[in-house]
């Protein structure tokens, strides 16, 4: 049977229920906000073509449920990434304190096969939020907690106002392709055609 082949890289994006994880996705991949919350139940994807030195590649972006009732969902959703995000609100001190469950939990589900030198990349959200003025955690905090897990990437954005976004997720489909584990589909072609629509429809109710 005929085959497509198709390189796709896997990002999870992790984080406490409200920090902005839907928005960011949503800015990155369809260039839009929505001012209204509406809680992730389970899990959501989108898929994004990136280009890097003339190959393309499927950047497949996975929003996970922020509650913790919902962790248990996490091994069939984590195995096989490429990359993880972690997002907190800088106006939240707790969404930061709980980075280091989040980092855990995903080292603990997806078990990745070199957890030492593993991608990840931290993304500090609502920067815009009373112009800076509620804000409680630190860029220099941030980034010492950075430092501290071997000087991962850090991001300030806004997915309000799409402020350091594109440059974000440049950084993650870059370390993503860093890692070394693409995952190449074989697929036959009426599957495959499957797949797109699914994913198409998918991106479309987010």
């Amino acid at each position: 049977m005929p085959s497509r082949r198709r390189t796709l890289l896997k990002v999870i994006i992790l984080g406490d229920s409200g920090v902005g994880k839907t928005s960011l996705m949503n800015q990155y991949v369809n260039k839009k906000f929505s001012n209204q919350y509406k809680a992730t139940i389970g899990a959501d994807f989108l898929t994004k073509e990136v280009q890097f030195e003339d190959r393309l590649f499927t950047l497949q972006i996975w929003d996970t449920a922020g509650q913790e009732r919902f962790q248990s969902l996490g091994v069939a959703f984590y195995r096989g990434a490429d990359c993880c995000v972690l997002v907190y609100d800088v106006n939240s001190m707790k969404s930061f304190d709980n980075l280091n469950n989040w980092r855990e939990e995903f080292l603990i589900q997806a078990s990745p096969s070199d957890p030492e030198n593993f991608p990840f990349v931290l993304i500090g959200n609502k920067v815009d939020v009373d112009g800076g003025n509620s804000r409680v955690v630190s860029e220099k905090k941030a980034k010492a907690w950075c430092a501290s897990k071997g000087n991962i990437p850090y991001f300030e954005t806004s997915a309000k106002e799409g402020t350091n976004v594109e440059e974000a997720f440049q950084c993650i489909a870059k370390n993503a392709l860093k890692s070394g584990e693409e995952e190449e589909l074989y697929l036959p072609d009426a599957i495959d055609v499957g797949t797109s629509n699914q994913q198409r429809s998918t991106g479309c109710e987010c």
